[in-house]
């Protein structure tokens, strides 16, 4: 667990489920305090107590549930996720859904990503030169941005990546912010407006 900004702590975990080190982020610096695509830190989940109980949990999209359900449970958490990924939710979860362009409890504003699938959503984080929270529309491997791989973009991953391509180019033009916390991937603390930028402006990216 390391606090990355001032109220703004990250921390990864092992997913059992796809075998890969996945990231989860938890932000005291709003009221009240919310979770991002969580997953139970090695602290455990006492560890939240004394810094402000999560009540908001934010699904960037509907397979990062993980394990919001502990949240809901120990801390009363409301769970969110865009309305088009509730389908998923089959098994007892209460979550509720949300429209893109709406501002969520924080301050914190749910952004149309979709292309990837439609209930992608990009959180905004007005605060602390502002952030860009992402789920699998854009990962962060080895220090670099990138997509996930072809195989799970769908039929057509060629029109999904310039879906994702001009999705962002819009964001780009109507939101500051200065940092990206990556759901795959380490956050990226400063500079992450330049590295977008670098990234969707890359030659193979552009001629896809």
């Amino acid at each position: 667990m390391k606090e990355i900004l001032p109220g703004v702590f990250h921390w990864k975990t092992f997913h059992e489920g796809i075998q890969a080190y996945v990231h989860s982020y938890y932000v005291n610096a709003c009221d009240p305090p919310v979770l991002i695509d969580p997953r139970v830190p090695r602290e455990g989940i006492e560890w939240f107590a004394a810094r402000g109980a999560p009540r908001h949990v934010y699904l960037t999209n509907r397979h990062h549930y993980r394990h919001s359900g502990l949240f809901a449970g120990r801390y009363g958490a409301k769970v969110w996720c865009h309305r088009d990924g509730l389908h998923e939710f089959i098994h007892g979860e209460k979550v509720r859904g949300f429209a893109h362009g709406r501002e969520l409890p924080g301050g914190i504003l749910a952004l149309k990503v979709a292309s990837l699938c439609p209930e992608e959503t990009a959180l905004y984080l007005p605060f602390d030169g502002g952030m860009l929270s992402v789920g699998d529309a854009i990962v962060r491997y080895g220090g670099k941005l990138g997509f996930v791989p072809d195989a799970y973009m769908g039929d057509d991953p060629e029109a999904v990546k310039r879906g994702l391509q001009k999705t962002f180019l819009k964001h780009l033009r109507e939101r500051e912010f200065d940092h990206m916390l990556f759901a795959h991937g380490a956050p990226l603390i400063g500079g992450a407006r330049d590295a977008l930028v670098k990234f969707l402006a890359a030659p193979e990216l552009c001629a896809c």
